[in-house]
């Protein structure tokens, strides 16, 4: 009888539990119902700053708005903390992170990249009289040295790996990383290229590149909150249509190896 019983009530358990919840739309399929892009994004030059009206410029501006003029919306940047730029992402405050965003185990723990678009590299730029005659980055791997550096990016990351020994000072943006290297507080400041390239050209009294290439190479994707296998794909085919037709290796080719823009940028 009590067997009986428990097979009666197995169907109106059934009935009884809730419905599972849906998986959430595409990304892509939000943006073209929306009919605006929103990409998140962090002031770095050359991928993303202000020009002299305020309005932003720079390679990450316009591969999103190509994206968002190829699916046929419109495109609106989200300025963000970079720090803080993929909590902002999972919490929905932007569609994707568009911003020149380095591909690291870390981070693929918290969202899903598309395919690299863009390759560039952790390099730095000394102070000629707080660390001269440098010709290896080993060099600053020593307990007096103090090195600048990007709170938040994979520049502070390989600081911290490579040259243990050393202290590493973080900031909330490049320029006063930058700074405290020419006003002689810090040996070094390590970043992304092409900045200490330029920084040098900028200031050839004070700074020097003690090594020609980089010395980590970075591959930067498009970060998306995890799970989203459609956008993902609808974006590496974006990107491989892109490489296809010349379209990112031009707009490359104009922010990171010339600086013809220079003058647009607020000084």
């Amino acid at each position: 009888m009590k067997r009986r019983s428990l097979l009666l009530a197995t169907p109106a358990l059934i009935l009884a539990a809730p419905a599972l919840a849906q998986a959430p739309a595409a990304m892509v399929d939000e943006v073209k119902k929306r009919g605006v892009l929103r990409s998140g994004l962090s002031t770095f030059v050359p991928w993303a700053m202000r020009d002299k009206n305020g309005g932003l410029i720079g390679f990450e501006l316009d591969v999103a708005r190509r994206l968002a003029e190829d699916w046929g919306v419109k495109h609106e940047p989200v300025p963000t903390a970079w720090d803080g730029i993929i909590p902002a992402l999972l919490a929905g405050n932007f569609d994707a992170i568009i911003g020149g965003m380095t591909v690291t185990p870390q981070r693929e723990a918290s969202v899903d990249f598309t395919e690299a678009y863009s390759f560039t590299g952790v390099h730095f730029a000394a102070n000629k009289k707080v660390a001269p005659g440098l010709t290896a980055m080993e060099g600053l791997n020593k307990p007096s040295i103090t090195l600048a550096a990007r709170r938040g990016t994979n520049a502070a990351t390989v600081v911290q790996q490579m040259l243990p020994l050393a202290t590493l000072r973080q900031f909330d943006d490049d320029a006063q990383a930058l700074q405290e290297v020419l006003n002689g507080n810090a040996a070094a400041w390590f970043t992304s290229t092409p900045k200490p390239a330029f920084a040098v050209l900028d200031n050839p009294d004070t700074l020097y590149l003690p090594v020609a290439k980089p010395v980590v190479g970075q591959r930067d994707a498009m970060a998306l909150r995890k799970g989203d296998t459609k956008s993902v794909a609808a974006l590496n085919e974006w990107i491989a249509a892109r490489k296809a037709d010349g379209f990112l290796a031009e707009r490359f080719s104009y922010w990171f190896e010339k600086r013809d823009w220079r003058a647009l940028v607020q000084s």
